[in-house]
């Protein structure tokens, strides 16, 4: 059953509440319990959303020429992003490097929300029919729940951490 809430503004809360665990994060200082449970957190949010996103929103957009590319983009970044996380969890959190990453991972998510919000989801709103709208808030809330029980934080081998 649909919510009561459009699938953009469900997307964008997820978005609020990333946005709140990066700046958490950011406060914490080397490798303490705290930075490793939010980081966590934050991976596990990152990647069950972005599953649910590209199942529910963007197979939908990918099915209309006009946000074809605005969709491949998105879910490009996607992937980078889960590298990132990746990459970042590989890396001694006590390390200056750690802190560079995830300065970096913060910066290029910041950005990818950002431009979701302020131009991919005004324009997805253009081609979408209520039908449409219903169906992507079904299968979010749906995927969601089960993309971030699958989640892992999936580190790379700590010798093949970025420098």
């Amino acid at each position: 059953m649909a919510t009561d809430i459009d699938i953009f503004d469900r997307l964008k809360q997820d978005h609020d509440l990333h946005r709140d665990l990066l700046d958490r994060i950011e406060q914490t200082h080397g490798e303490s319990a705290e930075r490793a449970e939010l980081f966590e957190r934050l991976t596990l949010e990152l990647k069950g959303h972005a599953s649910a996103e590209e199942q529910a929103l963007y197979s939908t957009m990918m099915r209309k020429p006009e946000t074809t590319d605005e969709t491949r983009h998105s879910v490009a970044e996607h992937h980078e992003i889960e590298e990132a996380l990746n990459d970042i969890a590989a890396t001694d959190m006590a390390s200056g490097a750690w802190l560079v990453k995830f300065r970096q991972l913060k910066h290029d998510y910041l950005h990818h929300i950002d431009e979701e919000e302020e131009e991919h989801f005004p324009d997805f709103a253009e081609h979408l029919t209520r039908d449409d709208e219903v169906h992507m808030e079904e299968v979010f809330e749906r995927r969601k729940s089960a993309e971030k029980a699958q989640a892992e934080v999936t580190p790379e081998r700590k010798e093949d951490a970025k420098e």
